[in-house]
């Protein structure tokens, strides 16, 4: 797992999509613990690093499925 120059939040956000796969962003509030902003800027971090990608979610169009970039490569 790559920590390039991360905020901690980010680094949290990471592993827990590295360790628990693909989930939504407030899966993501609920396992980390972290404040929805929180967990939002972390995102936006890892997005800029394109250390995660984006998908779409078939069962809640409303909601997005974040997904560490290296996981998606190994499966």
């Amino acid at each position: 797992m790559s920590e390039v120059n991360l905020p901690p939040s980010s680094k949290t956000v990471l592993k827990i999509l590295d360790e628990g796969g693909a989930m939504t962003h407030k899966e993501l509030v609920k396992k980390s613990k972290l404040a929805p902003r929180t967990v939002r800027y972390a995102l936006k971090k890892l997005k800029e690093k394109h250390l995660i990608i984006e998908k779409f979610n078939f069962r809640d169009a409303r909601q997005i499925i974040y997904q560490y970039r290296e996981s998606v490569v190994a499966a």
